[in-house]
């Protein structure tokens, strides 16, 4: 990935000066400007298109906060907030700001902030490239944008898994998130859901509730038991030729011997 461009806005010159240094000091980001107020920074980002704006949030004449709410959308680069003052975090993010630094800045924390940058711009680079991939395939075609993404959709092959479930019980309806979940067992014509410590009831066949989890996250380990296995920490073996797999949490879920070849590769 290329340098991330960057100029740095703050009123202090010492404060400017030493998160020049400190960012010099890290792989994948270039300095391209500098700027002593609000009204520089609008200039700078519309003269040299910035990946990234380190903001003081605190200026006289224009604060971070106008600085952000005067640029154009089509030009806006990334903000981290930069400031000695925490009580604006909220507002802070309410305006998308991918990170908020405190003065003194912890040489950690800006470094992570970066990082964090870079993600956002590689995110952002994939879905552009898609979008023109459409826009292409839709002026050759001249299918509907709906159409086009559901043919690349299958055409790609790739089978996307819920993020969350719901679980009925009674009036009430739970949405567990799918990462929370430990392991499930079978209950007769009922699963039970292990997630966050907690133990959720639903009325589905493990066939079905199977299908609804990534695979490369959740296996079958038994005929009556899924695991999560990022949650596997070791592999104990029993005298009858069963397996118990210990998790993170402490509990052991049991693991029959016909289902060991699936898991092996995670060993």
């Amino acid at each position: 990935m290329e340098a991330l461009r960057a100029i740095v806005v703050d009123d202090e010159s010492l404060a400017r000066k030493g998160l020049r240094i400190r960012l010099e000091q890290i792989a994948g980001i270039e300095i391209v400007g500098e700027c002593v107020n609000g009204k520089e920074a609008l200039n700078s980002v519309t003269e040299l298109k910035p990946d990234i704006m380190f903001l003081d949030i605190q200026m006289p004449g224009m604060s971070g906060f106008d600085v952000v709410s005067n640029l154009q959308q089509d030009n806006m680069p990334l903000v981290v907030f930069v400031t000695a003052f925490d009580q604006y975090a909220v507002e802070a993010f309410d305006v998308h700001a991918v990170d908020y630094l405190l003065k003194p800045i912890d040489d950690e924390r800006l470094t992570d902030a970066v990082k964090r940058a870079q993600e956002h711009l590689q995110r952002k680079g994939s879905i552009t490239d898609k979008q023109r991939l459409l826009e292409l395939i839709i002026s050759i075609t001249g299918k509907s944008e709906t159409s086009v993404a559901q043919l690349l959709k299958d055409h790609s092959g790739v089978k996307s898994y819920p993020e969350r479930i719901a679980i009925k019980d009674g009036g009430e309806t739970t949405l567990v998130e799918t990462k929370d979940i430990d392991w499930v067992d079978a209950a007769g014509d009922y699963m039970c859901v292990h997630a966050n410590d907690c133990t959720h009831v639903m009325r589905i066949t493990m066939k079905d509730l199977e299908a609804q989890l990534d695979p490369s996250t959740f296996q079958r380990v038994h005929r009556s038991t899924i695991v999560n296995l990022e949650r596997v920490v070791k592999v104990c073996s029993h005298m009858n030729g069963e397996f118990y797999l210990k998790l993170n949490n402490g509990s052991a879920v049991k693991m029959s011997r016909s289902y060991k070849d699936k898991v092996k590769h995670f060993f």
